[in-house]
C-alpha cells in the first residue's frame, strides 16, 4: 500500500486549519501547527511533502518561517504555499522573495486550493503514462493560450486538438451560468460560433461533477447506475465512455465550466486519457473564465467598466459608484420635486460572527446578504456595499412610507435566511431610512448623514430594528 503524502498546515486560527484538514484528510496525512516556530520544528521533524502556512500569525510570521525553511538543507525543497487575508502586492512579493512556491489569498475557494495542492504534489511519475504527442499538445495549448486574445478561438482550439489526440466521438466545453443554464460553448462537431443549450437533467454526469466539483468517469454508459435516469435516451449512442472534468477557478459570477469527452474506446477511460483531460482543463481555466465574462458583456470595454464599479465579494455596486449614483439621483429628485429614499444598514454583531466562526464564514454571510438585496431590489433601485458589513440601497421616486416597507421586508428576509456552519444562529440587521422631500434635506451627503443616524438609532433600540430619520 502506497503511503499517503504529508501536508503541514500552519495557522493560528483553529477554524481555518480545521476547514483545510477536513478537505484534505481523506487523501493526505495532515500535521497541524499554530505559529511560525511550530512550522519550522514540525517541518524538520516530519519532513512533509507540502507546507501550507498563513502569512500573519502571532510571533514569527509565515514569511519569516518560510525564509528559515528555505535556507535549511533538510526542508528547502519542500513546496511552501502562503495564505494571506491581505490582497497586497507587498505581502506576495515578500513571500516569493522568501522562497514561497505559491500563494493563495483568503477567503479561499476549496476546489481551487485542492487543485493547487494536487499540482504541487505531482511527481515525475504522474507524467510517465503520457505519450510524446500528449506533451506536445500541452505545450502547444499553453503557448497558444498565452498568445491568442480571442477566448472563443481558444475554446475551439482545445476541443479540436483533444479530438485529434484522443479517439473521441465528441469533445465539448460546457458551461453553467449563475442562473443554472447549461450551454455547449465549443465542440469538435459544431460549426464555428454555434452554441447549443442543454437540459441539465439529461446529463447526470455533468450534474454530479457540478455538485462534487470532482472529475466524473463513466467507463460503460450502458450499465453505470449514474445513467439510470437517462437510460432510454442513450441506447443508440455511438460511444461507451464519458469523462467530465470541472475547470476550477475562484468562485465568481461566471459560472462553472466542464471539459466533457466521450469516447468509443472499448477499454473505457484510461489513466492516460484522464490525466490529459485534467491537465488540459487546468491550463485552459483562464481562457474559459475570460470567454464567459466577455460573453456576458457587449464589448470588452463594457466588461472592464462593469467590473470597476462592482464589489468583488458581493457583486453589489461599490462605495465609489454608490456616491456617484446618489449624487445623480439627488439632483434629479431636486429638479423634478420627486422623493428619494435611502436605506442604510449593517449586520448586528458581525465581528462576533467572524471571531466565532472565522472570516470565511463571515464572507459567506456577506455574499448571501448581497444576493438577497439584489433579489429584492427593483430595477430602478441601487443596492450597494458601502464598506465592511455596511450596506445601502438607493430608492429613486420612493416615499418615506414605501422605503420603510422595503427596509422592513429586507430585514425580515435576511432574518429568515439559513446559514450553514453558524450553529443555527440567525443573522439580523439594524436599518436606518431617510427620505429627501420638500427641500428639507439640502444635499445628497446630508441624506447619507440622516440615514446613517437612523441606523444608529435602530442599534440603540436593541438591534434587529428599523428606524426612520
Amino acid at each position: 500500500m502506497v503511503a499517503k503524502k504529508k501536508i503541514l498546515i500552519v495557522d493560528d486560527e483553529f477554524f481555518f486549519r480545521d476547514v483545510l484538514k477536513n478537505a484534505l484528510k481523506d487523501r493526505y496525512d495532515i500535521i497541524e501547527g499554530k505559529n511560525g516556530d511550530e512550522a519550522i520544528s514540525l517541518a524538520l521533524a516530519h519532513k512533509p511533502d507540502l507546507i501550507i502556512i498563513d502569512v500573519i500569525m502571532p510571533g514569527r510570521s509565515g514569511i519569516d518561517a518560510c525564509m528559515v525553511l528555505k535556507h535549511k538543507p533538510e526542508t528547502r525543497k519542500i513546496p511552501v504555499v502562503l495564505f494571506t487575508s491581505l490582497a497586497k502586492k507587498e505581502d506576495i512579493v515578500l513571500g516569493i522573495k522568501a522562497g514561497a512556491d505559491d500563494y493563495i489569498v483568503k477567503p479561499m475557494c476549496l476546489p481551487e486550493v485542492l487543485a493547487r495542492v494536487d499540482a504541487h504534489l505531482r511527481t515525475k511519475d504522474y507524467y510517465a503514462e503520457l505519450e510524446h504527442e500528449d506533451l506536445l499538445l500541452l505545450l502547444e495549448l499553453s503557448e497558444n493560450i498565452s498568445a491568442i486574445r480571442n477566448p472563443m478561438t481558444i475554446l475551439r482550439l482545445i476541443v479540436e486538438k483533444m479530438s485529434v489526440i484522443i479517439d473521441v466521438a465528441r469533445c465539448s466545453i460546457v458551461s453553467i451560468n449563475n442562473k443554472g443554464d447549461l450551454f455547449v460553448k465549443a465542440s469538435n462537431d459544431l460549426d464555428e460560433n454555434e452554441e447549443i443549450r442543454l437540459e441539465l437533467y439529461k446529463y447526470p454526469e455533468i450534474r454530479k461533477s457540478l455538485e462534487s466539483k470532482q472529475p466524473v468517469i463513466i467507463n460503460n454508459i450502458k450499465n453505470d447506475p449514474l445513467m439510470d435516469s437517462v437510460r432510454k435516451h442513450i441506447g443508440e449512442l455511438s460511444y461507451n465512455s464519458i469523462v467530465v472534468i470541472p475547470i476550477i477557478k475562484k468562485e465568481s459570477i461566471i459560472g462553472t465550466f466542464f471539459l466533457r469527452t466521450a469516447t468509443p474506446l472499448k477499454d473505457g477511460i484510461t489513466e492516460r486519457i484522464c490525466k490529459v483531460c485534467q491537465l488540459v482543463a487546468n491550463i485552459s481555466a483562464n481562457a474559459l473564465e475570460n470567454a464567459m465574462l466577455f460573453d456576458s458583456m457587449k464589448t470588452a470595454q463594457d466588461f472592464f467598466e462593469e467590473m470597476s464599479i462592482r464589489d468583488g465579494l458581493t457583486k453589489l455596486y461599490n462605495h465609489r459608484h454608490f456616491y456617484k449614483r446618489l449624487e445623480e439621483e439627488f439632483s434629479r429628485a431636486a429638479r423634478y420635486n420627486e422623493p428619494l429614499s435611502l436605506i442604510f444598514f449593517d449586520i448586528d454583531d458581525f465581528k462576533r460572527i467572524n471571531d466565532n466562526y472565522g472570516h470565511i464564514r463571515g464572507d459567506e454571510v456577506l455574499k448571501k446578504i448581497g444576493l438577497t438585496m439584489a433579489s429584492i431590489a427593483r430595477e430602478s433601485d441601487l443596492p450597494s456595499r458601502y464598506g465592511g458589513d455596511e450596506f445601502a440601497v438607493i430608492l429613486p421616486n420612493t416615499s418615506a412610507e414605501g422605503a420603510l416597507d422595503v427596509a422592513k421586508r429586507l430585514s425580515a428576509t435576511i432574518k429568515s435566511l439559513k446559514f450553514d456552519n453558524l450553529g443555527g444562529e440567525k443573522v439580523t440587521i439594524s436599518s436606518g431610512v431617510a427620505t429627501f422631500i420638500d427641500k428639507k434635506i439640502k444635499s445628497y451627503d446630508r441624506l447619507v448623514w440622516h440615514a446613517d443616524g437612523a441606523m444608529y438609532k435602530a442599534k440603540a433600540q436593541g438591534k434587529d430594528h428599523v428606524a426612520q430619520a
